[in-house]
Parts: C-alpha cells; structure tokens; sequence
C-alpha cells in the first residue's frame, strides 16, 4: 500500500520526513480494513509508518518498521517542485533514473537492489507493507523484470493498494492479484 496523501502534495518528497495528512492516513486505514494479513511492514518514515502503525494497533497485528522500504532518495530535490529543478536535469532523471540520479540522490539500481532485499526478508505469511509509490515500481521491476517505460505506466496515487504473491525460492516470482486506486 501506498502512503496516504502528504501534507506537501506536489514535492519531491523522497527521504524527507513529512507526514501524511489526516484523510490520508484515513484512507490508508479503511483500505487496510479486510485485508487477510498477520503482519503489518513499513518504511520508517512517518508518512508511511504513522499509517502501519494505526493499521497494526486496529487490527491487533505485529508491526516490523524496515528502512528498506523507504522511497528513493532525492538529495539535493527532496522537498521541491518539478518547477524548482533545471528541465534538462528533471528530463534526464525521468529518462534514466540510473545515469542522471538527482545531485546527492539514489541512483534507480539501488532503490530497487534495497527493496530486494526488503522483499527477501517478508516472511512467507501474509503481509501488508505500507510503502511509497517508488517503492513499489521497485518492487515491480524486482519481482516482474519490468521496465521503466512498464513501470511509470502503473498509477500509483496515495494509499492505492498493489496485491503482489511472492513466492520464494531461486528466483523469486510474484504475480500481481490486483490494483485498486
């Protein structure tokens, strides 16, 4: 699950640790209210993590807070528009996330190596990870070999729900079960 809306809509808003908005962390919460799992994942930042922690407490479930969750890093853009940043270099990023990473940023390989290794170490029960819209492309183009062209194909908008079946052993597969907006 996506975080719910941030009170900085509009922003660059990767390791910065902003909050959701009140309705934002409602959504989150009513979308998490059927779902058949016995652990709650979350990124650490307060966006995502304030939304896991209320869902975990509601429903009397485990909450694992795991840094491997977070979105990727902007560096030098976190917290500004898209106005805010030179064309050319917001151009290039969006092009190739790898070769031209925001000044001081992640770059796209090790946003999707960390949540790898993030999805390597669920356990092999059903869990709801409350993440970042980045976070989960990453998860995509880990678990399904997508692309980036496949991957900003997918709407992602705050607490949108991505139903993944990972299954484990050499290589790890999953399959996707559903994507509710």
């Amino acid at each position: 699950m996506r975080h719910g809306a941030p009170q900085t809509p509009g922003r660059m808003i990767g390791h910065g640790d902003w909050p959701a908005t009140a309705a934002g962390l409602a959504t989150c919460i009513d979308r998490a209210a059927g779902l058949p799992v016995r652990l709650v994942v979350s990124s650490d930042l307060q966006r995502a993590r304030h939304a896991a922690e209320r869902i975990a407490q509601a429903r009397g479930l485990p909450l694992r807070i795991d840094a491997r969750w977070r979105e990727l890093d902007f560096g030098a853009w976190d917290g500004l528009t898209a106005a805010d940043i030179a064309p050319a270099a917001l151009e290039a990023f969006w092009n190739d996330p790898d070769a031209a990473p925001p000044p001081g940023g992640e770059r796209w390989s090790s946003l999707v190596a960390r949540v790898s290794t993030a999805i390597a170490a669920l356990p092999r029960e059903p869990a709801l990870v409350v993440t970042h819209g980045g976070a989960m492309r990453a998860a995509l183009a880990a678990l399904c070999g997508f692309g980036l062209p496949q991957l900003w194909a997918f709407a992602l908008p705050y607490a949108a729900l991505l139903s993944l079946t990972v299954r484990h052993g050499p290589p790890a597969t999953a399959e996707i079960m559903g994507l509710q907006p």
